[in-house]
């Protein structure tokens, strides 16, 4: 059997399976799935579905996406993305108020610096200029340059909630 072309996926899996000090056996348990297969998935000579990647981040403990990209279902600037957007939702020292004004806050400098969030982009399939008034978005240029939006937010987040005041 051929080597497929998954990256180091294989050898990064050995890698975290020898740290977590697992057996083939043990992980292929833990992950539910059959020792001839993982050792397959490690030797490169099978590429695993994004599901059994799942399932064996899971086991060892380990973030998905990080497999998704060594895998080449993900590009590392998506896998980022989630990862920051995860841990702020995760948080709990902040209200979803909170999170959802830090996420509009990320979203708003990713788009300063060129890079257009994924929901960004299904929400342009349906939007007219005339739904977009208060979005801090210059319409009439069509860059999609915010004006001040990122610091509108930082000043509505810093207001609310600071115990400080």
């Amino acid at each position: 059997m051929a080597s497929l072309n998954v990256g180091n996926l294989g050898e990064y899996l050995r890698e975290q399976r020898n740290a977590a000090q697992l057996s083939l056996r043990q992980l292929a348990d833990a992950a539910g799935v059959s020792n001839p297969y993982l050792s397959q998935i490690e030797r490169g000579l099978r590429k695993p579905s994004a599901e059994v990647l799942q399932q064996v981040a899971k086991a060892l403990r380990i973030s998905a996406e990080t497999l998704y990209v060594r895998a080449g279902i993900l590009d590392e600037r998506e896998r980022e993305e989630l990862e920051t957007r995860a841990v702020i939702l995760a948080d709990p020292s902040i209200n979803e108020r909170q999170k959802n004004v830090l996420l509009q806050i990320y979203d708003s400098f990713r788009r300063e610096n060129g890079f257009v969030p994924e929901t960004d982009k299904a929400d342009k399939a349906d939007e007219t200029p005339e739904a977009d008034e208060t979005s801090g978005t210059d319409e009439t240029s069509g860059t999609g340059e915010t004006s001040g939006a990122g610091d509108a937010l930082k000043a509505d987040a810093a207001e609310d909630d600071n115990p400080h005041s």
